[in-house]
């Protein structure tokens, strides 16, 4: 007869029917995942391999299979992603309970007999696995033909207790079991060889050779004793298995039977591996503790304890009891993450559209205004509302509104945030004071602009700074970067998600915030902080399309009552909604470049003629050297404003020198004000050997900017 085999590291083993790929690597003499406490019952991540390429697979849950190929993930580290199963088509099925009770056990037996009419019950028996409860509440359980959505009016959790584990020195070694794993390994045939149970309370640490235990040291009321032995059972002592209801707060989930029981705390770890799952010591604990981690779950993310796959199932009551030995208080759990189980990225993806889009939160403001959205950067935003010239008149000549939220937004704070922002800028930022902003561009250590954006200094040790809608994504981790390497006293929060904004902008701009209750409006280069009808917000005075331009940066829940507000308090004056596309040719007629539109990925500050925003005498910044470099050596082009009558270029037309193409427009707009279309264009450098032209036409080069050279309006 042919045996029947899967293939551990590409080695064949038996099976026998009705194994589980954990007992069948059992009975061949190894471990499942290479050491650790054995459960067999899903609780703990001590069993996980790659089977059949998913990785991080309970193996004790999984079947064997003639063909199955289980792979063990390395010792301390994470499995290789380099090989994942074939996608194939995951069905969905959609469905209504009126209760679903989660658990085969007793206690979800008995919950399911009262539930009445409209009630299922999930049992893993029968292969239904639940992974997830979210708010609805909806329970999302897989089943070898599809991924359930179960829509429920209530759902009970009976998921019963799991067993503790030892945390002790030698707890990793091979040969430890949980009461019950022990009788499932005895009852498929599992050669234990000499076994003794032993009691947490008493537990002092596991002895072992090669990996695989030899014995165990106890102490009781005579001290310590040592026994040997082959395998260590360890006794029975209960945790609620919770963490499917830890998953949501949601009134209309309730646990029942042992799941809901308030077990007592296991006894204060003191050394050993706590989380088993990242190798989380107590000396880990000890040493974020002592960093002033002195919070369940800051505690758990400062070292990893609990984020596992098993999230905190095995090691939640340890780092409890640890967390109540320290403080005197017991704290409560820390929520649970969907799936409590792993599941591949199709099982999680299946019948779902991603829009890798974002939505600012005046999105639906927008369309009800009758937008057209286009994608801009990683963001969808207004392009028009229908007429781009009126609401360019609408800027202009009296008040506007526009959705900005997408900028970066960031605040620095601490000893050395002067510091650091004198190395990470090419400006200065000592001098700026408390109240007032500046504008500047940020640079690669190449010398190449890369961003720009806004500093605010709100006081000696405390900035706000902006970033453009795609640079955004990059500023946190450019800053925490190198104000790690240098090693800088600085704090940086990112509040570019929760913070919305919306630019006020025209020769009215002004005189809405009043009406909205801001008695002194911020002057040029300003900001402050003030009530906007209501609305607490942040008010940066600067220009960006040319006239006197106010952003408010509010909370973002409170942005649609403050778009509607403002719509309301300016229609007397005619406000309107401005788009993209009207306010890429505002700046446009101002001569303001947009970084990566204007820019290419080697723009140095000299080519776009902003050689003003560097100070190359500063003692240091990023980029310096590079620029003391490339400003000695011949311009190879540069960006030029040119003009054009008639139409707008199509943006990236060359521009031509006779026969010769000697550049390309970046950006184009017909200027309504001016009568002519206007644009900026790399061209060669040096003065071009004859008259140029675009899309036919003669282009002349002109200076910027197009429109109030002086740069009254925008300080009106």
């Amino acid at each position: 007869m042919t045996a029947v085999r899967i293939v551990v590291d590409g080695q064949p083993i038996d099976f026998q029917n009705g194994d589980s790929v954990a007992l069948a690597v059992l009975r061949s003499g190894e471990h499942p995942a290479r050491g650790g406490t054995l459960c067999l019952a899903g609780d703990c991540g001590n069993c996980v391999a790659t089977v059949n390429g998913t990785s991080w697979v309970r193996t004790c849950q999984s079947p064997a299979r003639p063909g199955t190929v289980v792979q063990r993930h390395p010792v301390g580290s994470h499995p290789s992603t380099t090989t994942q199963p074939a996608a194939t088509s995951v069905n969905v099925r959609h469905s209504h309970a009126a209760v679903a009770v989660i658990g085969g056990g007793a206690s979800g037996r008995a919950a399911f007999a009262t539930a009445g009419d409209h009630a299922v019950l999930l049992d893993s028996a029968r292969g239904e696995e639940v992974v997830a409860v979210y708010p609805g509440p909806l329970v999302v359980v897989r089943t070898a033909e599809a991924m359930c959505h179960i829509h429920a009016d209530e759902v009970v959790i009976a998921t019963g207790a799991s067993e503790l584990q030892p945390v002790c020195p030698g707890n990793q070694l091979r040969g430890i079991y949980t009461q019950r794993a022990a009788a499932i390994a005895a009852a498929a045939g599992v050669e234990l060889g000499v076994t003794l149970t032993v009691d947490l309370d008493g537990l002092v640490r596991i002895t072992g050779v090669d990996g695989h235990v030899t014995g165990v040291v106890t102490r009781g009321p005579e001290g310590e004793r040592e026994h040997g032995c082959d395998t260590i059972i360890i006794a029975t002592r209960l945790a609620p298995r919770d963490l499917l209801a830890r998953m949501t707060d949601d009134p209309a989930v309730r646990k029942v039977g042992a799941a809901a029981h308030p077990y007592a705390l296991p006894p204060v770890p003191v050394e050993g591996v706590v989380c088993t799952c990242g190798f989380t010591t107590v000396e880990d604990l000890d040493g974020a503790w002592g960093r002033g981690f002195q919070e369940l779950e800051l505690l758990k993310r400062a070292t990893l304890c609990g984020t596992g796959t098993c999230q905190g199932s095995v090691c939640q009551p340890h780092l409890r009891a640890y967390i109540t030995a320290k403080s005197g208080a017991i704290p409560k759990p820390f929520t649970g993450r969907p799936a409590a189980r792993q599941i591949t990225l199709g099982e999680a993806a299946a019948n779902t559209h991603a829009d890798f889009f974002r939505y600012t939160a005046l999105h639906d403001e927008h369309l009800a205004l009758g937008a057209t959205m286009d994608r801009f950067g990683a963001w969808w935003r207004p392009w028009h509302y229908g007429d781009h010239v009126a609401e360019y008149w609408a800027v202009r000549e009296g008040v506007s509104i526009g959705d900005v939220s997408t900028l970066g937004k960031m605040v620095v704070s601490g000893p050395d945030a002067v510091e650091a922002l004198e190395r990470l800028y090419p400006t200065t930022v000592a001098d700026i004071r408390p109240g007032r902003s500046r504008y500047v561009l940020l640079l690669n250590e190449r010398g190449h602009i890369f961003d720009d954006g806004m500093i605010l200094r709100e006081s000696d040790t405390r900035f706000v700074l902006s970033f453009t809608s795609g640079g955004a994504a990059n500023a946190e981790m450019w800053f925490r970067d190198w104000i790690e390497s240098w090693g800088l006293d600085i704090h940086v929060l990112d509040r570019t998600m929760s913070l919305g904004a919306i630019n006020v902008t025209g020769p009215l701009a002004g005189a809405l915030l009043q009406k909205l209750g801001v008695d002194e409006p911020p002057k040029f280069l300003q900001h402050r902080h003030a009530d906007v009808a209501g609305v607490s917000c942040r008010i940066m005075r600067l220009s960006f399309t040319g006239e006197a331009s106010f952003e408010l940066h509010h909370p973002i829940d409170m942005s649609v009552e403050l778009w509607r507000a403002l719509l309301e308090a300016g229609r007397e004056w005619g406000i309107r909604p401005h788009g993209l596309q009207a306010l890429f040719g505002l700046r446009l007629e101002k001569g303001h470049v947009i970084i990566g539109m204007d820019t290419d990925m080697d723009t140095t500050p000299r080519r776009v003629g902003m050689d003003w925003a560097v100070k190359m005498n500063k003692p240091f910044f990023l980029g310096q050297e590079a620029l003391a470099r490339t400003n000695a050596l011949p311009n190879q082009r540069r960006l030029v404003a040119l003009t054009v009558d008639g139409p707008a270029p199509i943006e990236g037309s060359p521009v031509w020198c006779g026969e010769d193409i000697v550049g390309q427009a970046t950006t184009t707009f017909a200027s309504p004000l001016l009568g002519h279309s206007v644009m900026l264009a790399w061209l060669r450098y040096g003065e071009p050997p004859g008259p140029l032209t675009v899309d036919g036409r003669p282009a002349s080069i002109a200076h910027v900017p197009f429109y109030d050279t002086e740069g009254l309006r925008a300080r009106m």
